[in-house]
């Protein structure tokens, strides 16, 4: 017999439907009733033919026919909605669809898996567990490992030995030994206790992250929880029942606590769950309706889903490799800038970065030249001023490479370090096998991963910083010899004004996030837990920042690109051109003011999907190629004469490999 979830005003009802040829009109009037029929007031109704309802689909929003017959209109076991007329939304209402559903509403199931053990995790690999891309299974030696340490936990068990967090209390009730009657209540009701999370739940991608992540962790081997327990969290993670985790509530240790027990509750069928198939619901549901059981915790099972750095070091990820994406496309777009503004390729000569060789500076340097190069890619606009009397240019165009390449150097530290913690094991007490015991230690404090994230936040804001005032060069007449603002009938139209006005908010806004979090420190657990590492807000706003530095930098390219307008018929180099067609597919040259928010977020679409560098990368990789053989590396060159004029390259040296 098929059935139906239904959610009716926050309940959710399961509604048994014995006649497929029954309508949805008949599915939300069945509903309503039962609702009615549970509510002490009859929920504020007469009688169900009163109400006047909508019934749409929790996966997608799609509104549905009143009148189609059941078996056509739903599958068995769908999740609907019953919207009642002139309702009007609480504040509190958590909704049935995520930010952007419309992603969701297309979802497909993904065929590929990704093996984990525990130790070969990478953060591209987490980004895409957490798009969806793949399904996850353990290897072998994995399997084992998680046995031989849940074998540790049942003798400890079986031996009534006294061991922290497995048969005592947790933080100040450490010394409070429970009745072996009672050690799975004392699970349960530690991830019940912890649940204790605010704010928005985390998007779909990241609690997927951050669940895959958590796998990953009990994979290691010294967690001690069961295999079959993990291969049940394993199944919901396959299925894309995701709990219903706040954003906020982690002080960083003893690890993210509350984003992971509510993590951990849902997998027991307590508070909400999201799947592409139910939208949010009651996790017992969510879990039946993809045919899983709720997870019954054994002993040790709740410390070991709870305590660990997943949270901070989940967002870690997305972060390190959005600044990876951004920072790459940021040379792109100043180089079209260094055009615009008629700039020189002068400081980005071999030599110059030879002598202070850091590896970020040096591949900014390369990759301008590989952008601007006039022998490789002639450029009428770079001929139009050759012969010019300017020497050199400002600060934010001739010192992209120091101030870009500390940028680079800074994401490649943080990802190292953040591939470490991925591959950590995090928890206390660790169970060690080998040993035959468990350990007491630190292993789940964030300051690692805090710390380096707060250092990733200050580093990738400088390309906002440098690029802000790059616009306003570009919008500036006595700097840029262009238009004010970049528009025709300047005082008719405003042009560019409030584009750069907004460049400026959110650089002035990231300079506050910037301020370390990880320097803070409140004593908690009754001065158990007398140091913290503030790490969850320090992954947070680190995401803030990248999104700040990825928007600043499109209005950047939206200013680059109309700047080009004023410069036609002459044309900039090859890859440039390349850039200036993709970025003029979304969005047409500002001939008289318009609707400019839309044009930004096109622009910023088309960086945070690496379109940018998709079209440049391989003209910088071909003269990579071209001027550093594979076979061996060059020799230091000496300059040629073309090195000498404005708007030239020299080949790259040794160095640059």
């Amino acid at each position: 017999m098929p059935r139906y979830t239904v959610h009716v005003r926050g309940e959710w009802l399961a509604v048994p439907c014995k006649d497929g040829q029954l309508t949805v009109g008949w599915l939300g009037r069945e509903a309503v009733r039962r609702y009615i029929k549970n509510k002490p007031d009859n929920g504020g109704f007469a009688s169900v033919d009163e109400v006047h309802f909508l019934m749409r689909r929790c996966k997608g929003l799609g509104l549905l026919d009143n009148d189609d017959p059941l078996e056509v209109a739903l599958e068995d076991n769908e999740f609907v909605e019953v919207v009642i007329e002139g309702d009007v939304m609480s504040p509190d209402f958590i909704p049935s669809q995520p930010e952007g559903v419309y992603l969701y509403s297309k979802y497909r199931e993904p065929e590929k898996y990704i093996n984990l053990d525990g130790d070969s995790l990478t953060t591209e690999d987490l980004v895409n567990l957490g798009k969806g891309h793949y399904k996850i299974k353990l290897t072998p030696t994995a399997e084992k490992k998680v046995q031989k340490s849940r074998d540790v936990i049942d003798s400890i068990i079986k031996e009534k030995t006294v061991v922290y967090g497995i048969t005592t209390g947790f933080g100040k009730f450490a010394r409070t030994v429970i009745p072996i009657s009672k050690l799975e209540e004392l699970q349960l009701n530690l991830v019940r206790s912890h649940s204790a999370g605010v704010g928005k739940p985390l998007i779909p991608e990241r609690c997927r992250m951050l669940l895959a992540l958590r796998i990953n962790v009990l994979a290691k081997g010294y967690s001690g929880i069961s295999l079959e327990t993990l291969k049940q969290v394993i199944e919901a993670f396959n299925a894309s029942c995701l709990p219903y985790v706040p954003e906020k509530g982690t002080v960083g240790a003893s690890g993210d606590l509350a984003p992971l027990s509510h993590l951990a509750l849902g997998l027991t069928g307590e508070g909400k769950m999201w799947s592409p198939k139910s939208g949010w619901a009651d996790a017992k549901y969510v879990l039946e309706a993809h045919g899983l059981k709720p997870i019954v915790l054994k002993p040790k099972e709740g410390l070991a889903l709870i305590n660990g750095t997943q949270m901070i070091t989940s967002l870690g990820c997305e972060a390190v490799e959005r600044a990876s994406a951004i920072a790459r496309q940021a040379d792109i777009v100043a180089a079209l800038t260094l055009e615009v503004l008629k700039g020189t390729t002068r400081a980005f000569d071999t030599d110059i970065h030879a002598v202070r060789p850091h590896p970020g500076q040096i591949e900014v340097a390369f990759r301008f030249r590989s952008l601007l190069d006039s022998d490789h890619h002639p450029s009428e606009i770079a001929e139009s001023h050759r012969f010019c009397d300017r020497v050199q240019d400002a600060y934010t165009l001739r010192c992209c490479p120091q101030v870009h390449g500390v940028a680079n150097d800074t994401i490649a530290f943080v990802k190292k370090l953040i591939t470490t913690e991925l591959n950590s094991a995090t928890d206390n007490p660790m169970v060690f096998a080998s040993r035959g015991e468990t350990i007491s230690g630190g292993n789940f404090h964030g300051e690692y991963p805090a710390k380096a994230l707060d250092f990733l936040a200050i580093g990738i804001h400088e390309l906002a910083a440098i690029s802000e005032r790059r616009i306003e060069r570009l919008c500036n007449p006595s700097l840029s010899e262009l238009p004010a603002f970049l528009v025709s009938e300047g005082g008719l139209n405003s042009g560019f004004m409030i584009a750069h006005c907004t460049a400026a908010a959110l650089v002035s806004e990231s300079k506050a996030l910037c301020h370390p979090s990880s320097v803070d420190s409140l004593s908690t657990s009754a001065a158990t837990e007398d140091h913290v590492s503030m790490g969850g807000w320090a992954a947070r706003k680190a995401l803030r920042v990248i999104e700040h530095v990825e928007q600043v930098l499109a209005i950047e390219l939206l200013a680059a690109c109309q700047g080009i307008e004023f410069l036609r018929p002459l044309r900039t180099t090859t890859p440039l051109e390349k850039v200036y067609d993709l970025v003029r597919s979304v969005v047409r040259p500002w001939i008289k003011d318009r609707f400019m928010a839309p044009d930004i977020e096109a622009a910023h679409r088309l960086l945070v999907d690496q379109k940018v560098w998709e079209v440049a990368s391989p003209y910088i990789e071909k003269y990579r190629m071209e001027h550093i053989p594979e076979s061996r590396p060059l020799s230091p060159t000496a300059f040629s004469l073309e090195s000498l004029r404005r708007k030239s390259s020299t080949v790259p040296e040794s160095t640059e490999l």
